[in-house]
């Protein structure tokens, strides 16, 4: 395999690219200038060596803890569990919520072998015997995202005096919070219910 078709082939492997798409990304950086491609290889060897998971909530960041946990001016009672780190950007664009962030690392898949003990519902757990008042359950409207929440709901039970909310339908069913615009996810964060 050719060194270009070896570029193509990775960047065919990250998602949404297709084999069209990562073949324009690769001649593009072919007929750029050497020192582009090479700030781009940096950027992500700098990634991938620098970013870790926060210890106490799963974000992704290069500081422990991350900026969301260290953040005084946040609100410590609230907590907004998302499936994946990318959510959190999504939710910080809608400007409505001020609390703090769970990161789960997934959703409950038994078809995928991904069951309570892969994702981080202890260490949420953990965290609610410390003075939360409110989970915000923010997984996906996908199915799977819905059977993360049911079982986080029925998790979370015995922790009297805590209110627990979902996300108002204003989601798409199916999509991801991630692609989702800051104007829906405003209205969902609005309109979120008791579960």
């Amino acid at each position: 395999m050719s060194a270009i078709e070896g570029l193509i082939g990775e960047f065919g492997r990250l998602p949404g690219i297709g084999r069209k798409t990562a073949q324009r990304l690769t001649y593009h950086l072919l007929k750029g200038r050497p020192e582009d491609a090479s700030r781009l290889s940096a950027a992500i060897d700098r990634v991938v060596a620098e970013v870790r998971p926060c210890g106490e909530c799963g974000n992704l960041s290069s500081e422990a803890p991350c900026e969301y946990c260290r953040n005084s001016r946040r609100d410590a009672s609230q907590i907004c569990v998302v499936e994946e780190a990318s959510d959190i950007a999504a939710i910080e664009a809608s400007g409505r919520f001020r609390g703090r962030y769970h990161v789960l690392g997934g959703h409950l898949s038994p078809l995928d072998g991904v069951g309570p003990d892969e994702l981080n519902i202890a260490q949420l757990v953990q965290r609610l015997a410390g003075g939360i008042t409110e989970l915000i359950i923010a997984t996906n409207p996908s199915v799977e995202g819905e059977a993360t929440a049911a079982y986080l709901h029925r998790a979370v039970a015995p922790f009297t005096g805590l209110r627990v909310t979902r996300l108002a339908r204003g989601l798409p069913v199916g999509g991801d919070l991630e692609y989702a615009d800051g104007v829906t996810i405003a209205e969902a964060f609005s309109g979120r219910r008791e579960m």
